[in-house]
């Protein structure tokens, strides 16, 4: 089976990355991870203008989808260009909804940008609670309305701001979509550290064609050749793992996905600190943005562990 896009998947993402280019992404970034969240909300609303929002949220309640492959070409793109903010907890948000009251009521301004949301973990735990307006904390009770975020804590990436949810709430559904809501956090999570690899090799390779030692570029090393090269075989083999599990969307699919992804975009960051040296250890430096991001993400909706034992379950 092959999984290449088609046109229109191509200039959908095209589209986000000459839009995501003209954004600053790496400003916006700081000030997010400084707790100013201007300039991320704005940026949020043109993601959520192109459609990137409405590929979870059925048509009825003012989405486009589900589309789920559209979906990962769109997050590859935020993760390359490291877009802060809840990205995979409102689409895990908008899953959990489900059909019904919730739906109606909170799907519509998902879909059009004008909610952020965010969702507890099971340690208690949702990222960026003070920039989303819709707290949800799933529960064995049921899909609570949390009354809010209590104050920030520090975490691995400083774009990634954890807080904790007050428990307790609003009961919005008995019975939501949770299995099904982790498959597509999962995927897009995958989507997201596929594009945060792709950024580091990209800005790797331009790094080591720019220093010299000895008189030349380093690039030019044998030794430095197959490290990128190791680098840029193992997105490229996650890639159509990732694409695969947007058609099946099956569990342990996009598990594998999520696995591959993530460890591709972990081993492709250490390369690319090690290539950069010393200056790949400063967070003025804009590389960081994206060292932290591979490492945060390779936990997040899962770690390596849990997505292999969903693969070894599901073969068994």
């Amino acid at each position: 089976m092959r999984f290449l896009l088609d046109t229109e998947q191509h200039a959908f993402a095209d589209s986000l990355h000459a839009m995501l280019t003209a954004a600053d992404t790496p400003a916006v970034v700081r000030d997010w991870s400084r707790g100013d969240h201007a300039g991320g909300r704005a940026l949020w609303r043109r993601v959520a203008e192109a459609g990137v929002f409405g590929l979870v949220v059925p048509e009825e309640y003012g989405g486009l989808g589900p589309h789920p492959v559209e979906l990962a070409v769109a997050f590859v793109e935020l993760g390359r260009h490291a877009v802060p903010g809840p990205l995979v907890e409102t689409v895990a948000a908008a899953v959990l909804l489900g059909e019904g009251g919730p739906a109606k009521r909170f799907l519509p301004g998902l879909a059009a940008g004008e909610l952020i949301a965010t969702v507890a973990t099971p340690t208690g735990y949702a990222l960026d609670g003070d920039a989303a307006a819709l707290h949800l904390a799933p529960t064995p009770e049921g899909l609570h309305l949390s009354p809010g975020p209590g104050p920030v804590r520090p975490s691995l990436d400083p774009a990634r701001r954890l807080t904790p949810l007050a428990p307790g709430g609003e009961l919005l559904t008995p019975d939501p979509s949770s299995a099904h809501a982790l498959t597509w956090a999962r995927l897009a999570t995958a989507a997201q550290a596929l594009g945060v690899g792709l950024a580091l090799l990209d800005r790797t390779v331009a790094h080591v064609r720019q220093r010299t030692q000895f008189g030349v570029p380093i690039g030019s090393f044998q030794a430095v050749k197959h490290r990128l090269a190791d680098a840029k075989i193992a997105l490229e083999f996650a890639r159509p793992l990732l694409f695969g599990a947007a058609m099946s969307l099956r569990p342990a699919d996009v598990a594998a996905a999520k696995l591959k992804a993530c460890e591709a975009a972990y081993a492709t960051a250490r390369t690319a600190l090690q290539l950069h040296g010393a200056i790949g250890y400063t967070a003025e430096y804009d590389l960081s943005l994206w060292l932290t991001k591979a490492r945060a993400l390779r936990t997040a909706w899962g770690t390596p562990e849990e997505c292999g034992d969903a693969v070894l379950e599901a073969a068994c």
